[in-house]
């Protein structure tokens, strides 16, 4: 009794020693981890609500560069109710803080989505313990609510209710020293109505970005099979200008002003131009709706510039019944398209491959525990086979050989190895008896045990370790920071500079022309100046708005700390955010534990030296006499050269 009593105590210490642990940089490598703590830095109405605030997770897709970051953060945190928000790019996550009496997950994703992104709640917890969310079934009207409500408002260890018909969700607030999940479930079943506990949907489903990689996929060959003929045509028309002087096939008018080549290169573009490229025109509109500008804003202007500007002066062409047709820009876009539909795809078949350390460390927990009830002489009057996520603390759990610890525990009967080389990286069991504490996630080597729940649900060590890594990767390092501040300015600062480009090269053609004829090699003598003028400074604007990209200051920093952590995390090393791992470079000494750590910790035969002159048997049988003397032995040496003479 007094080892379980004090259960509690520690757990309640935990809030304390992890607010002293945030002051300080603590490096721990004595178990081949490192957990870099650092201050955060809350807003002032963080610390004035500190009672009243919850964080929730979402699932953010569309984002496509650091300036979506910025949008989404910078209006969200104009919203009543809303602390903070810690949005990652890479992860395709957002870190909310916030008010529950104010706004709730459901109003922060429908604000993301009036932005244009792609939300879902995938992770919603209040920051005290005891507060579960239930699915209930069976209610018809306000007198449901009403009865579950004041039903077990009556019950000790309950705190608050809130039930709501629409949703058919119940917010229950519990001591969870008193009651449990299974003990609310049971309560409202008896009432008459069917209850189920909402699972946290942490699962691996939302980090692997298969939508988004079909999708892109999708986009990228739509828009290759209208770019591979337009390549083709423009390898074509630059081989044969080389080739002939004079006029070229595909440059004859079917009609006066309209050649064979623009027509063709009119209908390549078109499908290109407004299907391919739908899904920029919807978020660049809601991008500017909301008086923020993107990389798909840059694009949306470069594409649609290029293609009204050849559609123009086509038709002017036409219409003045032009002996030659125009040079026109309808390359531009599907082209364009192309690159950066290929860009996208792989950009997210990245994402996906840097989630996969998180996704391995989720995999690890075990899904389902076998709960059973002991008699006054301890023996077992049944078993039930049930979720983990129904575990309560102070149960009593059947741990078979082979099988994972579902929960935090003590053991309370038998005595096994336990595998427990996810947590301390330690590839030796542990021998583990009456009194041991056991982790979740770890493998029982070989006894049957009983064990008694100390830390259940996102209490476990597990549970923590993958919620340092998750909120790792959506911490932001200080030169991130910077980039997405500056992301904030980059493109209407680029369009500026675009327009500039126009402007600037006009000037220029019209006051000296030989300027820019250096740069229009092979050009048709029949042409006017004006048009060759206004072509070449079009297309330098064009180019500035096509080659300037915000995606790289979005995407290095954020790419390189989901990588880090991810792959830190598979290997035992802890990082608690981007700060440290930027801070890292500056480590001047580490003290590593040996054995386990740098070392395999298993013995391994190296070499084999026969000390006679005269060898009496061949080293092959003398191998094999020893494998045999050794081989049922299970002393680690006795192993390695068993092994070893097998081999």
């Amino acid at each position: 009794m007094s080892e379980s009593s004090s259960v509690p105590s520690r757990q309640s210490t935990h809030s304390k020693e992890e607010a002293l642990a945030l002051r300080k940089k603590t490096v721990n490598l004595a178990s081949a981890h490192v957990v870099a703590f650092l201050p955060p830095r809350p807003k002032p109405d963080d610390q004035k609500n500190e009672t009243s605030t919850a964080k929730c997770f979402l699932k953010v897709t569309g984002m496509t560069c650091a300036s979506c970051v910025t949008n989404i953060e910078s209006n969200l945190q104009r919203e009543d109710g809303i602390y903070s928000v810690l949005v990652a790019l890479m992860a395709g996550k957002a870190e909310v803080k916030y008010n529950p009496d104010i706004i709730q997950p459901d109003g922060i994703e429908e604000l993301i989505i009036d932005l244009g992104f792609g939300a879902t709640v995938i992770e919603n917890y209040v920051s005290s313990a005891g507060e579960l969310e239930f699915i209930i079934t069976g209610m018809t009207c306000a007198s449901c609510v009403h009865n579950i409500e004041s039903k077990l408002m009556r019950i000790n260890g309950i705190l608050y209710v809130s039930v709501a018909l629409a949703t058919n969700k119940a917010h229950i607030k519990l001591d969870p020293e008193v009651l449990g999940p299974r003990d609310i479930i049971r309560m409202i079943e008896d009432l008459g109505f069917h209850a189920a506990l909402a699972k946290r949907d942490t699962a691996v489903h939302n980090l692997d970005h298969k939508e988004e990689i079909k999708q892109w996929k999708r986009s990228f060959l739509f828009s290759l099979l209208f770019g591979i003929p337009v390549l083709a045509l423009m390898i074509y028309m630059i081989v044969m200008d080389n080739k002939h002087s004079g006029s070229i096939p595909l440059q004859q008018n079917i009609i006066p002003g309209l050649s064979i080549l623009n027509l063709v290169f009119f209908i390549l573009c078109t499908p290109v131009q407004f299907i391919g490229g739908w899904y920029f025109y919807v978020q660049a509109y809601k991008s500017l709706k909301h008086r923020t500008a993107n990389m798909d804003v840059l694009i949306v202007l470069a594409t649609t510039i290029a293609y009204l500007y050849s559609c123009v002066i086509l038709i002017v062409a036409i219409a003045e019944k032009a002996e030659q047709s125009p040079v026109t820009f309808f390359d531009t876009p599907p082209m364009l398209f192309v690159f950066i539909a290929l860009g996208r795809w792989l950009e997210h078949v990245a994402k996906s491959k840097t989630s996969e350390a998180l996704a391995k460390l989720l995999s690890l927990q075990a899904t389902e525990a076998t709960v059973i009830t002991l008699g006054p002489d301890n023996s077992i009057l049944s078993e039930e086979q049930i979720a983990v996520d129904l575990v309560q603390r102070g149960d009593i759990v059947k741990v078979v050989p082979g099988g994972k610890f579902p929960v935090d525990g003590k053991v309370i009967e038998g005595c096994s190895m336990a595998d427990e080389s996810l947590i301390t990286g330690e590839p030796m069991p542990v021998v583990k008896r009456i009194g041991d504490t056991v982790i979740a996630g770890s493998i029982n080597a070989q006894g049957s045990l009983l064990i008694q729940a100390t830390h259940v649900g996102p209490e476990t060590t597990l549970s923590q370790i993958v919620k340092l890594v998750e909120e790792a990767q959506t911490s932001k390092a200080p030169i991130q920071q910077f980039a997405d501040k500056l992301s904030g300015y980059f493109v209407p600062f680029i369009v500026v500079i675009s327009v500039a480009t126009l402007t600037v090269w006009i000037i220029i053609g019209f006051a000296d022309f030989a300027t820019i004829e250096q740069h229009l090699s092979g050009y048709s003598n029949h042409v006017p100046k004006a048009e060759l003028i206004i072509r070449f400074a079009f297309q330098t604007s064009i180019t500035v708005l096509a080659i300037a990209c915000p995606c790289s200051l979005g995407l290095a920093t954020p790419t390189a700390v989901m990588v880090g952590t991810g792959v830190g995390a598979q290997n035992g090393i802890l990082i608690k955010g981007g700060e440290p791992l930027e801070m890292a470079h500056k480590i001047k000494v580490v003290m590593f534990d040996k054995t386990g750590t740098i070392t395999h910790g298993v013995p391994k035969v190296m070499r084999v030296l026969v000390l006679v002159d005269v060898a009496v048997l061949p080293l092959k049988k003398l191998l094999a006499i020893i494998g045999t003397a050794e081989a049922n032995s299970e002393h680690p040496l006795g192993s390695a050269v068993a092994k070893y003479c097998k081999e």
